[in-house]
């Protein structure tokens, strides 16, 4: 039978984490997969219960939590309730973040250990994911949807210079309607840690298994940026999904039972890398 159990996970700064393992109670020590959610994303948006439950049928397990600094909290997981841990958000809080979740996921104190995670990034969070598998043997293979090849694609370079003079910028999520705020400590993060915090640079840096997947219809972030990601890592392989959007058809809330034509592709593809190294 298919399960889900629910945790809290200290991130960064203290600050809790929600998440949750999908797993078949048949298979407790199944390899398992983590999922890095991206920009203005969380452990609960859309479909990812339904991606979590694909891999959980196929052998998998699948750890979901949201960053400690993504704007939810534990008590309101789905809701962008507290805008001053946004704000405070940086890359490196979300690379400590996802360091703890690997302590966790393999210290077999809460869940069966794994021995070693997948790491699953979608677009920021892809990002993330690519540091982390250059820097942490733990991380056996790395899959990424829609990835960023840098953090800059999230904002307009020209909007930079007025972030500095007012120390914070507003991101509008269509979604909500709410304009979230960022303060000038993200741009710090960045200007900090040049070395670490370079996408591009640490995939080629990447030595686990790599499969990197991007749709031609992403508008969010463009596909030239999964080709640059390529020509850095030429070991990796690249899945062009035509027609593809950033989201692979998902969407929030979603209410069918089934995962989107696209998006189920995708997960199939995974699976075959995950099972044979190849797509």
């Amino acid at each position: 039978m298919i399960k889900t159990d629910n945790f809290i996970i200290p991130g960064s700064k203290g600050r809790p984490m929600a998440a949750d393992l999908t797993y078949d109670d048949a298979q407790l020590y199944a390899p398992l997969i983590i999922f890095v959610h991206g920009f203005k994303g969380f452990k609960d948006w859309g479909t990812h219960h339904l991606v979590a439950r694909y891999f959980a049928e196929n052998g998998y397990r699948l750890l979901k939590f949201n960053f400690s600094h993504n704007g939810t909290t534990p008590e309101q997981p789905v809701d962008f309730a507290d805008l001053i841990a946004f704000s405070e958000n940086t890359f490196s809080i979300e690379l400590e973040d996802l360091k703890l979740v690997i302590d966790f996921a393999t210290s077999g104190s809460v869940i069966p250990a794994a021995t070693s995670v997948v790491l699953l990034g979608h677009s920021m969070g892809g990002g993330i994911s690519i540091i982390k598998a250059a820097e942490d043997n733990r991380v056996s293979k790395l899959i990424t949807m829609a990835s960023v090849g840098t953090f800059r694609n999230l904002w307009p370079l020209q909007a930079e210079q007025q972030w500095k003079t007012m120390g914070v910028m507003y991101f509008p999520n269509y979604r909500t309607g709410q304009q979230m705020p960022i303060k000038v400590t993200l741009l710090d993060d960045l200007d900090r840690n040049p070395g670490r915090l370079n996408v591009l640079a640490r995939a080629a840096d990447v030595q686990q298994p790599w499969l990197l997947i991007h749709g031609t219809a992403d508008s969010t972030v463009p596909i030239s940026q999964a080709h640059e990601l390529k020509a850095m890592q030429p070991n990796a392989q690249l899945l062009v999904m035509p027609n593809a959007d950033h989201v692979f058809g998902g969407t929030h809330p979603y209410l069918q039972a089934e995962l989107p034509g696209m998006l189920l592709e995708l997960c199939k593809k995974a699976m075959k890398f995950l099972e044979d190294g190849n797509v």
